[in-house]
């Protein structure tokens, strides 16, 4: 009989599409309309990975995304399950993360149970995602998968959703061959928009680079490094830029985590000149351009996104790092005024570092953050959950290598950190991983921690403690409101740790928890500690000693 000839289900059509695109995991927690699939797994070299929710399955996907660049996968199953992907749809979305969702869904040939469960997640997912589609037949499986994993990779790179109906996965048809991959390469910038890049930043007295969100592709990172290094022009990073050029070079100026004030904003208001590589305007902007402020390269995969706050004034469009290698080639050696804002930096980097050793308790979040570089190598991963302390990392933690400080500044929404750094941890299971959630963020997905334990990953899970949603609070105050609704109990969280198999540690002193950390990191498996802070230090920095310092500027 020959190979067409044979009958095959569309559940095993569908796992050998994605075995042929290097699947080796799926996240997720499947439902009656997924058996058919579930069966199809089991007898292929996929292992199915169970989550406690949804949301986390997603949020992993996602983080495989992107720190691979190939497309992580999660499964739910219709309705209620199909929903809870929703965020984590939009958590890639927002971030240029790519991903395939796969959804369930009653039978579409027949009716038997009438409307039960059945909400239109196709359409729900369309504003979601790149593309959402449902299979409405078997035989179209392995073109449809292909090309699911070709649109979520491609620029700009983000989720993909796929229904796989119950009737259509359970469907025996004529055996149909799984699609080649092939490579896709990206154009290089135009010659003359090089020579026009060129022109600019030779022409320019003070230029300064800015990394953005995109330059943290894995793909692009040596380019971009090479850039600066062969170019010589101070840069600074986005929050979802850090690292991408070692952050222990004498060129960096600071990130932008907040946008405008911060002392890194005096080398951005002086320059005359700022080359935007990877600038993504979905993530906070980490400068307001305005009609007298620098002229503006925008260097990306796309075209730039015309903003309010950003237009810029010449474009230059390909892949990132061979097109930057052209225009350092353009440059090299030909910029006397390369380095002209680097007097700004021992001030500016001064006074982020201001109080990181100060021994109060609570502690305050600079110490923090100086305590966990201490623990963390060169490549280890820090994944943040989102809060007031991300504010503080993305102005304090150095990074030296891309991807290890892994920060939400797109969607920016509570409940990732624990499964990110879960993600990370998975991929990298020789590197040390943190995960760092404030209690309120840790509690939205703290379930996970069961997993994370059943998957005997090693993992440290940072918990800061201040009773509150303290990021609102804090605007709150700032904004004159009164104090109000946003304050709450929490549980033993060491206690809360060991229930679920992990190691359980209150820090009591500041000075038991780096120690506590890095045994925790020696010991490997999963660890919680749970930490106090004082975000005292939010008025006192971000708000009046950064009001003063716009002050003395003027």
């Amino acid at each position: 009989m020959s190979e067409r000839e044979r009958k095959a289900k569309g559940s095993d059509l569908f796992v050998a599409a994605l075995e042929n695109e290097g699947v080796d995991r799926i996240f997720g927690i499947p439902g009656e309309e997924n058996l058919d699939l579930v069966e199809s797994l089991r007898a292929s070299r996929i292992e199915l990975i169970l989550t406690r929710h949804e949301q986390a399955a997603a949020f992993m996907a996602a983080t495989h995304g992107r720190l691979t660049g190939k497309p992580g996968v999660c499964l739910s199953t219709l309705g209620p399950g199909a929903l809870n992907l929703s965020t984590g749809a939009a958590y890639a979305h927002l971030g240029a993360m790519p991903m395939i969702l796969i959804t369930g869904q009653k039978p579409i040939m027949s009716s038997r149970q009438a409307r039960f469960q059945i909400v239109d997640v196709v359409a729900t997912m369309k504003p979601l995602t790149k593309l959402s589609r449902q299979i409405v037949s078997a035989s179209s499986i392995p073109t449809v998968v292909r090309d699911a994993f070709r649109v979520a990779m491609e620029e700009r790179p983000g989720p993909v959703h796929l229904e796989l109906p119950e009737d259509v996965a359970g469907d025996e048809v004529p055996g149909v061959p799984v699609v080649p991959v092939h490579p896709i390469e990206i154009p290089v910038a135009h010659r003359a928009a090089l020579d026009r890049a060129a022109e600019m930043i030779m022409a320019a007295r003070r230029p300064l680079v800015m990394m953005g969100a995109a330059t943290s592709r894995p793909r692009s990172t040596h380019g971009i490094a090479s850039f600066v290094r062969r170019t010589g022009i101070p840069f600074f990073t986005t929050q979802m830029g850090k690292g991408t050029v070692p952050g222990g070079t004498n060129l960096y100026m600071g990130t932008a985590a907040l946008s405008e004030r911060d002392y890194v904003h005096d080398a951005i208001d002086a320059a005359d000149l700022i080359v935007a590589i990877g600038h993504d305007p979905i993530e906070k902007p980490p400068f307001i351009m305005g009609p007298s402020g620098p002229k503006v390269i925008h260097v990306s995969y796309t075209p730039a996104s015309v903003e309010q706050v950003y237009f810029p004034d010449a474009e230059v469009v390909g892949d990132v790092g061979p097109s930057l290698e052209l225009l350092a080639d353009r440059l090299e050696g030909k910029l006397p005024q390369a380095a002209a804002l680097l007097p700004l930096r021992e001030e500016i980097l001064n006074h982020i570092a201001d109080r990181a050793t100060e021994a109060r308790w609570p502690p305050t979040p600079q110490r923090i953050v100086h305590d966990i570089r201490q623990v963390i190598p060169e490549n280890g991963i820090v994944a943040l959950d989102n809060g007031m302390y991300k504010i503080w990392f993305a102005r304090n933690y150095r990074t030296r290598v891309a991807n290890t400080l892994l920060l939400d500044n797109a969607l920016a929404t509570m409940g990732a950190g624990l499964p990110s750094a879960m993600m990370a941890a998975m991929l990298y299971p020789d590197r040390r991983v943190l995960a760092v959630a404030g209690d309120g963020g840790f509690m939205m997905n703290s379930q996970e921690m069961e997993t994370a334990v059943r998957l005997k990953l090693n993992l440290v899970v940072l918990v800061l403690e201040d009773n509150a949603y303290g990021m609102i609070r804090w605007k709150q105050a700032v904004d004159h409101f009164a104090d109000y609704g946003m304050t709450f109990g929490n549980p033993d969280f060491a206690l809360y740790a060991k229930a679920y198999g992990a190691k359980g540690h209150r820090i009591a002193t500041i000075d038991s928890f780096g120690p506590t950390l890095d045994a925790a990191f020696r010991e490997g498996g999963v660890h919680l500690v749970s930490i106090p802070v004082d975000y005292s230090e939010n008025v006192r920095v971000l708000v009046d000693e950064l009001r003063a310092h716009e002050k003395a500027k003027a």
